[in-house]
């Protein structure tokens, strides 16, 4: 990680993939990361850690299922939800967005328990800024 201000809009330009994390830094043991997101992603979980979402571009839409039935949150750009723990979600931008997450280190992308991963999204647990 670098000691330098990094413009969010940089880290951006640099890769292409979508559903594909970047961590562009690291505060205590979390990782701030920034992904390109279009389509659907898939219905996961995760177990032990909430995941905060903040749409940096475009409309993140995360659909929820909750104890009172399934709903959908529309995330336009500039704001900020929070997914809880144990809570399956499925995130997807139907035009395309860029968002950042804050997830502990290790947090794969695909959650604990989760559908069969599309060849479109990464299951990693986010990769390193190639700038």
């Amino acid at each position: 990680m670098s000691n330098q201000p990094l413009p969010l809009d940089k880290a951006l330009a640099s890769f292409d993939a979508l559903w594909s994390p970047r961590i562009v830094q690291r505060v205590n043991d979390y990782d701030v990361r920034v992904a390109k997101v279009a389509g659907e992603h898939v219905w996961h979980v995760h177990d032990d850690t909430d995941e905060f979402f903040l749409v940096l571009e475009g409309e993140l839409h995360i659909s929820l299922r909750e104890p009172g039935g399934e709903r959908t949150v529309r995330l336009p750009r500039g704001t900020v939800f929070t997914v809880p723990r144990g809570t399956e979600h499925k995130p997807h931008a139907p035009s395309g967005a860029a968002i950042l997450m804050f997830e502990p280190t290790g947090t794969p992308t695909v959650g604990d328990r989760h559908e069969e991963v599309p060849h479109h999204v990464d299951a990693t647990t986010g990769h390193t800024l190639g700038i």
